[in-house]
């Protein structure tokens, strides 16, 4: 159904004239009548009747008057779903837990009247497949970047270099260190049960093993993250690695220790990704808010992949 004949019969019908609802649709007389001529034609009905008193509804045009209205208010909730900012900003955060998490709620807090839908997606292949589908409107992962890059529509930047520390339980040969030298954990047992081979994650501990001579073990299921903290707690030889910003809740009896790892400082390379033809003005309310509040790049005395 014609939505601009709608409108027309709809404007007669509020107006009772042809000319008068012509002015208010800034259309001739001419055009009034054929859209309103062209619509009885669809559906097999006469909708007015003219007299020298103007046009008058006729009994059909009485019964389509509300479901003309209910059309037109449906096409503008339509067109209102989709239009920029008038939806809310969906953005892959992997993990709630996670410091793409924290970045988004600091967001938040300073823009409350933005609204966000927040996803996590399982990987970086998940999150751009997502992004190039529409699907989600930006993501934050650790990939391959250089400044200014922008690949087949894609855009990136890096947004936040993350610390990793170490985390172990009271038993653990250095659970009283204030903190500790890359170099000293090699020897010890990290265990990373959630690393998975050829994530964005998994890679960048297999580098950082790799480069350090470090003991990374992935053995056992995945049971999440509460399992993993009772198992490093209870333990005087496992430890494992987290990042400075990722959310960790334990009971006080656990008693872990978060140690901050120098000499040089590993650090997690989070990214802002998004197609550069998103006009959402929400991402560009996010992407300005990122950019004021990154801290100062870190400089010697960190360590990050070379492919970061």
């Amino acid at each position: 159904m014609d939505l601009d004949a709608v409108r027309t019969f709809v404007a007669v019908a509020d107006a009772g004239r042809f000319q008068e609802a012509a002015d208010r649709l800034a259309v001739t007389q001419q055009a009034v009548s054929k859209r309103v001529a062209a619509l009885e034609r669809d559906l097999g009905a006469r909708l007015f009747t003219r007299s020298p008193r103007g046009a008058r509804l006729t009994i059909d045009g009485q019964a389509f008057l509300p479901h003309a209205r209910e059309l037109l208010r449906a096409a503008e909730r339509a067109a209102a779903s989709v239009r920029p900012g008038s939806r809310a900003l969906r953005v892959d955060v992997i993990g709630r837990r996670l410091a793409p998490a924290e970045l988004l709620r600091a967001f938040h807090r300073t823009h409350p009247d933005i609204e966000l839908d927040v996803v996590t997606l399982f990987d970086a292949d998940a999150a751009v497949a997502a992004l190039r589908s529409g699907t989600i409107d930006a993501t934050f992962r650790a990939v391959p970047h250089s400044a200014g890059q922008s690949t087949d529509g894609i855009e990136s930047v890096r947004v936040y270099d993350e610390p990793v520390q170490l985390l172990t339980g009271p038993d653990h040969p250095l659970a009283g260190a204030r903190s500790v030298e890359l170099p000293r954990l090699a020897g010890h047992r990290i265990w990373m049960p959630g690393l998975v081979t050829g994530t964005e994650w998994g890679t960048y501990y297999d580098d950082l093993a790799a480069a350090f001579g470090l003991t990374i073990e992935v053995t056992g299921p995945d049971f999440g993250t509460d399992p993993l903290l009772d198992t490093i707690a209870d333990s005087p030889a496992l430890a494992t690695l987290v990042g400075e910003l990722t959310r960790l809740v334990w009971p006080s009896d656990q008693d872990l220790r978060r140690i901050p790892v120098h000499g040089p400082t590993p650090v997690y390379p989070h990214s802002l990704i998004w197609r550069a033809d998103n006009s959402h003005p929400a991402l560009a309310a996010l992407r300005a808010h990122l950019h004021a509040t990154r801290p100062e790049p870190p400089g010697v005395g960190t360590w990050a992949p070379g492919w970061a």
